[in-house]
């Protein structure tokens, strides 16, 4: 029973979820009593929902990893995922009743600075962002429908990863192209703002330093840098889309706009264009083997060694980038998958960086497995550095938990 429920009561709890175009990633965060959330009880996620896939789903509690195959039937995959959902509450999570759906929606615009409740009209203005996340913001959308046919009557709230970067001054906003473009909204957004969002708030329960000037390098399948100052965001490197700034796992981060005239001149399409940046790039494109940064490791393909060799200078360079805005750095944070867990990328990479005072303990940092916030830097590095593990879903449930607050004032 969860410390928001009287006694007798029903557990009360909130659901986040990262809708995407084949799967469905979800965690269950308890309601309390002060109106906050607690740590997630139980989170996974069904993959597999494409045309003609195998749906999967991955699962762990507090005493359990599952993984399993779905069954299949006729019709709407994504539907059949939050009908097995149900199933997969009432099993490992007892008789819960859910308050709110909070979803992780990666384009907010110019107008979504703060987490908001979904209706029919928001979602309207939601869509005509599109464009601008093309690979997510429709399956975003798509799954807050799916869930307000599954939950009908029950509070669907949009949490967007823009937002923690709408502190950003106008230096930072704007591109040098000409102001009737900026009027139409073509500017600089950020984006993994639920991620730094979380991490910085763990930073600053564990070191003073992080009212300072920090790094956070949320490095995964997409990866970006953030500079914050005072805990608010002051630069990042992605802009307008998910595509600019570092190398990703499929995407191929900064890039001469002249690379993409000269692919227009030759005759590829807006469809080809779009499907190399994406799907057809980044580790995956350079190394021809894999966009798993684990595969690559594991691989004796001397392509394999250049993608993570370049996906690190790539990182180096924005790190040193960002810093010039922050006039210096004193903490550096690693967070997402690979931020996480490659003890070796982080140490090539403060390696590099070293010029600006890192010294990396490697030891402490060979035992930061991501499994908790852990300091690796050593005794004489001017600069902190952190292993974060992020949890952007409970920032979602908690800005779920606080709208729910303000309906029952």
């Amino acid at each position: 029973m969860s410390a928001g429920a009287p006694m007798g009561a029903r557990q009360q709890a909130i659901i986040a979820v990262n809708a995407g175009s084949s799967s469905l990633k979800f965690a269950l965060y308890p309601y309390l009593a002060d109106g906050s959330t607690g740590a997630a009880t139980l989170s996974g996620g069904i993959d597999g929902l494409e045309p003609d896939g195998q749906p999967a789903l991955a699962l762990r509690t507090a005493s359990a990893s599952i993984k399993q195959a779905l069954p299949t039937t006729p019709g709407d995959s994504f539907e059949q995922a939050l009908t097995a959902l149900r199933g997969i509450l009432r099993q490992h999570a007892g008789d819960v009743e859910v308050l709110a759906i909070a979803h992780r929606i990666v384009h907010g615009g110019e107008r979504f600075a703060q987490s908001v409740l979904l209706d029919a009209a928001t979602l309207a203005e939601l869509r005509a962002l599109a464009p601008l996340a093309p690979l997510h913001q429709p399956h975003n959308l798509d799954g807050v429908e799916a869930f307000q046919r599954a939950y009908p009557g029950l509070p669907q709230v949009g949490c967007f990863d823009t937002s923690f970067h709408a502190s950003m001054g106008p230096l930072e906003q704007n591109f040098a192209l000409p102001q009737a473009l900026r009027r139409e909204g073509i500017r600089r957004y950020g984006f993994h703002g639920l991620s730094y969002r979380y991490v910085a708030a763990r930073l600053a329960e564990h070191s003073a330093r992080a009212k300072d000037r920090v790094l956070m390098a949320h490095l995964g399948n997409g990866a970006s840098v953030c500079a914050m100052r005072a805990g608010a965001s002051s630069a990042t490197s992605m802009g307008f889309s998910a595509l600019d700034g570092l190398m990703m796992g499929t995407r191929s981060g900064a890039l001469d706009p002249g690379v993409l005239l000269h692919l227009l001149r030759q005759g590829w399409d807006c469809a080809r264009i779009e499907a190399m940046l994406y799907k057809q790039s980044g580790l995956l494109g350079v190394s021809g083997v894999s966009a798993d940064m684990r595969t690559l490791r594991a691989s004796e393909q001397p392509e394999a060694a250049f993608a993570i060799e370049l996906f690190v200078h790539r990182l180096v360079r924005e790190c040193g980038a960002l810093t010039a805005t922050l006039g210096g750095v004193d903490l550096l944070a690693f967070t997402g998958g690979i931020g996480e867990h490659d003890a070796a990328l982080r140490q090539a990479a403060c390696e590099q960086l070293a010029f600006l005072g890192l010294r990396v303990d490697p030891a402490r940092n060979r035992e930061a497995d991501g499994n908790s916030i852990m300091a690796i830097h050593a005794a004489s590095s001017s600069v902190e550095i952190w292993v974060v593990p992020t949890d952007e879903g409970r920032v979602a449930a908690g800005d779920a938990a606080a709208l729910l607050g303000t309906m029952t004032r």
